[in-house]
């Protein structure tokens, strides 16, 4: 006996909305194809249209809501940044209708071979650099503040998900202790520092392949939960990649590079590289953290299994910053602890 699939009713409507598009914008709603899906509930599709490809955004309310996605892609394009333009939208429905940047993301250039070319690897990020200190100068005092509580808050992930559910360690109560000063002390360093627009996950998925150029400038996708907070964040993001390793010489090339263009621009950055290099070091170790709590959950809760193949490469992040700081001692003492493979019970005969 075979069982009746379930529909997709959220697809009909979003054909529907299409249609009502379809002879303005000569679309072709039959050719709508899934293109992929994220950690949240949004999916997107690609559609032919008269003039090329556009791309479909399905984000269902009430579990997303479409208005940041419009208001930061505005702010964005005003900067001078490749966004998305919006050429239909639906708000109460979660449907939005997009330009197309195109099929290449930075981690699909990478798995195809771009970090072998070390010459057009420097040149896509480069510009990326250079996108990064164009979003940075864009307005964003009114967005919502990535403050001391929020980034102490974002961190319970890592107890509860890694910790306890994904290693099965219980930490006691000194360690319980360690550990809150330890999240307590990454908050206040980066709540300390100058804010900007934050596109909280500016790194390889996000980024777009550029058209041909010295410095090409990459699409930005993937923004609608940016923040006011740490200038130093979203360069942890590129240099510190959870989808893509990169040695500390590469990480601290771009590091500087970065410190360079943005002082050329006049955002706010220490004028000592050292001090910058501490600053976002420490903003990584929060975002790692939490990044490892997170790929847990959405292993544990969600069944999305794959992000466990990230978490190797965000375990070594956190232990190349814990083990340079003596501040972290309690930090890895606690990550041998709970990390620790478990022992065999061996017999001689």
């Amino acid at each position: 006996m075979t069982s009746t699939p379930t529909p997709d009713l959220r697809l009909d409507a979003l054909r529907h909305w299409l249609e009502r598009h379809a002879d303005r914008l000569g679309l072709i709603p039959d050719s709508l194809a899934p293109v992929s899906g994220d950690a949240s509930f949004r999916r997107y599709f690609r559609l032919q249209a008269a003039h090329g490809t556009l791309i479909v955004m399905d984000a269902p309310p009430p579990h997303e809501d479409c208005a940041p996605f419009v208001r930061i892609a505005g702010l964005l394009a005003q900067g001078g940044l490749r966004v998305p333009v919006i050429l239909a939208q639906d708000l109460a429905q979660g449907f939005l209708l997009l330009s197309d940047l195109g099929e290449r993301t930075f981690y699909d250039a990478l798995r195809d071979g771009l970090s072998q070319d070390e010459a057009a690897l420097q040149r896509h990020y480069r510009g990326a650099l250079r996108a990064l200190v164009a979003l940075q100068q864009c307005p964003s005092s009114d967005l919502p503040p990535y403050d001391e509580a929020r980034l102490l808050e974002e961190l319970a992930v890592f107890p509860q998900w890694y910790l306890r559910t994904h290693l099965g360690h219980t930490p006691d109560a000194a360690a319980e202790a360690a550990l809150a000063d330890v999240f307590g002390l990454l908050a206040q360093r980066a709540a300390a520092q100058p804010r900007v627009l934050v596109h909280r996950d500016f790194h390889s998925p996000n980024l777009m392949i550029g058209p041909d150029a010295p410095e090409p400038a990459p699409g930005v996708i993937d923004f609608q939960d940016a923040l006011h907070g740490p200038i130093s964040y979203d360069i942890a993001s590129l240099a510190m990649d959870a989808r893509t390793t990169w040695d500390e010489a590469r990480q601290l090339d771009w590091a500087i590079r970065y410190w360079e263009y943005a002082r050329e621009a006049g955002l706010p950055v220490p004028d000592d590289f050292a001090r910058f290099h501490v600053e976002y070091e420490w903003m990584g170790l929060q975002r790692n953290l939490r990044i490892l709590g997170v790929f847990a959950r959405l292993s544990h809760r969600d069944g999305k299994h794959h992000y466990l193949d990230h978490m190797p490469r965000v375990q070594a992040y956190v232990r190349q910053v814990a083990g340079r700081y003596a501040v972290f001692r309690p930090l890895l003492r606690l990550l041998d602890q709970a990390e620790r493979p478990p022992q065999t019970v061996g017999y001689s005969f």
